[in-house]
């Protein structure tokens, strides 16, 4: 008879997609019922605490460690400072562009360092308080460390004990785009969306989420651990969408997908070619 990790592996992909339905049932569950996000949190942390108890659960009935999906000990500090190097490259020169077309367009005021948060009146607050900046960044680390301990992590590894490692990085890759399916769902549920318009969400957010896991697949392939992809992943996250901000006329970050597009193109063109060169 073959045991749990036998069954894993040769069933890998089911495997996987099994934990991924798990997860998605409580990441949704969270966001369209609990809505932690319009608490004073401000973030739907409850899923990602899970996930990461998912991934220590599956560790333990594998017979694995952290270090065995990417969490080594080695270089971490090196990897750390070339995703955070990376991200700010990228969104530097995503910021200059979306603060001189604003400019052109006499919008731009200034770039501003704040969280937002729930409101009652459907406008988000504006927080400059240490306690939720800490809180931001927290759950930010919390968030990383779930995503990409799972996709990158959990899921490359499963995948690739009986398939190619191409394989792995593009399946998980395609469960990341679903994974952020979560958001349009919600606005549509709520009314902010029509149909078509959920479409057209659902699928640029798989593109994008796409991308994104492509190239911290990829960065996980190059450094042979997470630690690159997180930083990069926490920059994105955090600093260049949760706290720095584009300040203008009628509000802030009117365009922030811009933003988001320049430095994710950017970004994953560097670490394409960076690929392309360290491949034998």
């Amino acid at each position: 008879m073959l045991s749990f990790k036998e069954k894993i592996i040769k069933n890998s992909i089911w495997a996987c997609i099994i934990i991924f339905l798990v997860l998605l049932l409580v990441h949704g569950s969270e966001a369209i019922f609990l809505r932690m996000d319009e608490t004073i949190f401000a973030e739907n942390f409850i899923n990602k605490l899970f996930g990461i108890f998912v991934i220590g659960l599956v560790l333990y009935l594998l017979k694995w460690n952290w270090k065995d999906i990417g969490f080594e000990k080695n270089n971490i500090l090196k990897n750390i400072l070339a995703g955070f190097a990376l991200g700010l490259t990228t969104f530097f020169i995503a910021y200059v562009v979306e603060i001189l077309i604003l400019n052109g367009q006499g919008q731009f005021v200034s770039l501003g360092f704040f969280t937002t948060g729930f409101s009652l009146t459907g406008n988000p607050t504006i927080n400059t308080g240490i306690g939720f900046i800490l809180m931001c960044v927290i759950f930010n680390i919390i968030n990383v460390v779930m995503e990409e301990g799972t996709f990158r992590g959990l899921f490359i590894n499963i995948l690739s004990e009986n398939h190619t490692m191409k394989l792995a990085i593009l399946f998980q890759v395609l469960l990341f785009g679903i994974w952020h399916i979560v958001t349009p769902l919600h606005n549509y549920l709520d009314g902010g969306l029509g149909f078509g318009g959920f479409i057209g969400l659902s699928v640029g957010y798989i593109i994008l989420a796409g991308l994104m896991g492509l190239k911290w697949g990829l960065l996980r392939k190059i450094t042979g651990n997470l630690y690159a992809g997180m930083a990069d992943h926490f920059f994105n996250n955090c600093i260049a969408t949760n706290l720095v901000h584009v300040v203008t006329v009628g509000g802030f970050d009117d365009l922030m997908i811009i933003r988001i597009l320049i430095a994710q193109i950017l970004s994953f063109i560097i670490v394409l070619i960076i690929y392309l060169k360290k491949k034998p």
